[in-house]
C-alpha cells in the first residue's frame, strides 16, 4: 500500500514537472514578440524583417490554436492568441512602412506558405466538424503538417540575414531571439517529456533558426563596433598628425 502511495505521489510530480514546462513555454511564448512589437510599431524599425517569415508569424500561431482546440490544451490556445495577435501587428507594420511589399507578385511569394498553413488549419478543423473523425485524428494530422511547416517557416528569416550580412538590421529586436531560443529550448522538452513530437520537432526547428539569427544579430553587432573603433581611431591619428 505505501509502495502504491509512493508511486501516485511520485507520478504527480513528474506530471507537475512537466505542466510546468509547458506555462515557462507560454509565459516565454507570450513574452517575445513584444520587444520586436516596439521595435517595429512603436518605433517604426522594420529593416531586416522578412516578409515571408512575418506572414508565418501569423498563420502558424492560428494553426497552433487550432491544435489546441483539437487537443484541448488552453496553454496552446492562450499563447499563440497573444503570439498570434503580436505577429499580425509587426506584419501590417511592415507592409505599411515598406510598400513595395505590398506588390501583388511580392504579396503572392510572400504569403504562399503561410495560406498553406491556413488552408491546412480550415482543413483539419472541417474534418472534425463534418465528418466522422475525431479531434485527436484532426488533431494529429494537423501537428504533422504544422511540425512539417516549422522547417518552411524557420528558414526565411535566417537565410535572408545570411545571405546578406552586410544588409540594415537596425528593425530586428536581438531580445526578441533570445527569449525564442529560450521558448523553444522549454517547448521542446515539454513535448519530449509529454510524447508530442509535433511540439518537440516544431521547437527543435525553431531553437535553431532563433540561434543562428541571434548569432549573426551578435557577429553583426560585434562587427560594427570594431569599425565605429577603427574609424574613431583613424580620426584620432589624422587630428594628431596635423
Amino acid at each position: 500500500m505505501g509502495l502504491v502511495s509512493t508511486n501516485t505521489a511520485y507520478r504527480k510530480r513528474i506530471m507537475h514537472t512537466f505542466a510546468l514546462l509547458g506555462y515557462v513555454g507560454a509565459a516565454l511564448s507570450i513574452a517575445l514578440p513584444w520587444p520586436q512589437v516596439w521595435r517595429s510599431c512603436a518605433k517604426g524599425q522594420t529593416n531586416g524583417l522578412n516578409a515571408s517569415a512575418c506572414f508565418l508569424g501569423v498563420a502558424m500561431p492560428v494553426g497552433w490554436i487550432t491544435y489546441g482546440a483539437l487537443t484541448g490544451e488552453t496553454v496552446q490556445i492562450i499563447t499563440n492568441a497573444v503570439t498570434g495577435g503580436a505577429g499580425l501587428a509587426v506584419l501590417t507594420t511592415v507592409l505599411i512602412k515598406q510598400s513595395h511589399l505590398r506588390q501583388r507578385r511580392k504579396l503572392a511569394t510572400s504569403a504562399a506558405g503561410a495560406a498553406g498553413i491556413l488552408t491546412a488549419t480550415l482543413g483539419s478543423a472541417a474534418a472534425t466538424w463534418l465528418t466522422a473523425a475525431s479531434s485527436h485524428q484532426a488533431a494529429a494530422f494537423l501537428g504533422l503538417v504544422l511540425a512539417g511547416t516549422s522547417f518552411v517557416s524557420a528558414i526565411p528569416q535566417p537565410l535572408s540575414l545570411l545571405r546578406d550580412r552586410e544588409q540594415d538590421m537596425s528593425g530586428l529586436s536581438a531580445l526578441r531571439w533570445r527569449l525564442a531560443a529560450a521558448a523553444c529550448a522549454s517547448w521542446m522538452t515539454y513535448g519530449l517529456s509529454t510524447g508530442q513530437p509535433a511540439v518537440w520537432a516544431s521547437a527543435m526547428v525553431g531553437l535553431t533558426s532563433a540561434l543562428i539569427v541571434c548569432w549573426v544579430l551578435f557577429t553583426s553587432t560585434r562587427t560594427s563596433a570594431v569599425r565605429t573603433t577603427t574609424v574613431r581611431a583613424r580620426g584620432v591619428a589624422r587630428v594628431a598628425a596635423a
